[in-house]
């Protein structure tokens, strides 16, 4: 096995495992086999694909590799049977959120000797699980700040995130939030939380702890309330779901989303969700939300996807081949070249020479991602952090919310 050396950066998924061919239990000798590879969605392009599957090939005489495509909807009904079976896929792409609660049930092997200081640390932290390794980073997705210079005007982007708050509130009129912020959008209110020295959880030995009640956890929540209150016009109760429509009727300075949204604000006037791309659209600028202070961006959540060697592969050794190439440069550069911020960082440099590739290349170069424990998907699935957030949004008392919020992070993580 080949020991990498490379760079690491800072999303949200499954795969439609039905009609899903052979898998790692098929075809092995000592002359040869075959190894399956399943990635998610369209995301990985073509080209990617097609130098994995000719760099293995050349590598390593007597083999095929077959890439499958699975889509994100059965991940949670039927990837973990798949990987249980012995008709097993050898490596799998997974969500970074998800990547635990596979290694958990004893799914993926531990990668060994595999160096993580040149990825996206946010990913690396998703794929580390109980002290090891269970997955490489493959690619990440993180939230941008998206503005129109028309209705930004002579206002200075900020520079540190104080000026970004304080720019939304002077910003704010009866109808233009300086800084869209509905109530139930968690993930953008992590990076509040985090640039105070806040934390969602962390584990004490055998014990979690919460840290929305933290004394940075207070800062950071009482200054969102701050953007709640006197900089935004979104719901207090509403969610992140079409944020291009407000942008596109001119009522944002600030959106804080997904750097994905950049397709829905400019999709075609006659396309069935319409975007503005004679409008607000027609110039689109992104940047990283600031940090604490000035040269620095706020810590972001990092989504996105890890690679890993099935455990029940017939094949591991020729399946950490097919890993370590998906992690290279040259297939990270392939990855970065279609749009995908790579989990090698260095392979950046390679993204579309665009505003905002670049941006959300900065921003998740600082980026970190939820609790590593199979039990957070009962966290997420209680939505008690939403719920918290639109108390804090409608004036409530922060610290009392906070608190309260710990107490039933702790009962759900310590069960």
């Amino acid at each position: 096995m080949r020991k990498l050396g490379i760079v690491a950066l800072g999303a949200a998924a499954a795969l439609t495992l039905a009609g899903c061919s052979t898998g790692g239990g098929e075809s092995t000798s000592a002359d040869g086999g075959e190894i399956t590879v399943w990635v998610v969605g369209s995301d990985t392009p073509k080209d990617a694909r097609a130098y994995l599957k000719d760099t293995f090939e050349s590598e390593n005489d007597g083999w095929t590799l077959t890439v499958e495509e699975k889509t994100w909807a059965d991940v949670s009904d039927t990837y973990a049977a798949a990987l249980q079976s012995n008709d097993s896929p050898d490596v799998v792409e997974v969500g970074n959120t998800q990547t635990a609660s596979f290694a958990d049930q004893g799914l993926f092997l531990p990668l060994e000797d595999f160096a993580t200081d040149d990825y996206l640390p946010g990913l690396v932290e998703s794929a580390t699980y109980d002290g090891d390794l269970y997955a490489a980073p493959y690619y990440a997705g993180g939230r941008i700040v998206f503005y129109s210079e028309q209705i930004l005007g002579d206002t200075a982007i900020p520079t540190t995130l104080d000026e970004y708050v304080a720019t939304g509130k002077e910003r704010k009129t009866d109808t233009l939030s300086g800084i869209w912020a509905p109530g139930r959008d968690w993930y953008n209110a992590l990076p509040y939380v985090w640039s105070h020295g806040g934390f969602i959880a962390e584990q004490d030995g055998d014990t979690w702890k919460a840290g929305f009640s933290s004394e940075g956890g207070i800062e950071g929540l009482t200054q969102l309330q701050d953007v709640y209150v006197n900089a935004s016009n979104a719901a207090k109760d509403g969610d992140e779901t079409d944020p291009q429509v407000p942008f596109c009727a001119g009522e944002d300075l600030f959106l804080s989303a997904p750097a994905w949204v950049q397709w829905s604000i400019t999709a075609p006037a006659d396309a069935e969700a319409p975007g503005c791309p004679d409008t607000y659209g027609a110039d689109l600028k992104a940047f990283a939300l600031p940090g604490a202070e000035a040269g620095e961006t706020a810590p972001i959540f990092a989504g996105g996807s890890n690679v890993a060697v099935a455990t029940k592969s017939a094949n591991p050794e020729q399946a950490r081949a097919a890993l370590d190439i998906m992690a290279s440069a040259g297939y990270q550069d392939l990855l970065a070249a279609g749009g995908l911020t790579p989990g090698l960082t260095a392979s950046a440099a390679n993204l579309p020479d665009t505003e905002i590739a670049k941006a959300q290349a900065v921003a998740l170069e600082n980026s970190k991602v939820t609790p590593t424990t199979p039990k957070w998907a009962e966290v997420e699935a209680a939505q008690i952090i939403q719920e918290a957030l639109v108390k804090i949004a409608q004036g409530g008392d922060v610290k009392s919310i906070a608190t309260d919020l710990d107490a039933q992070i702790e009962e759900i993580l310590n069960s």
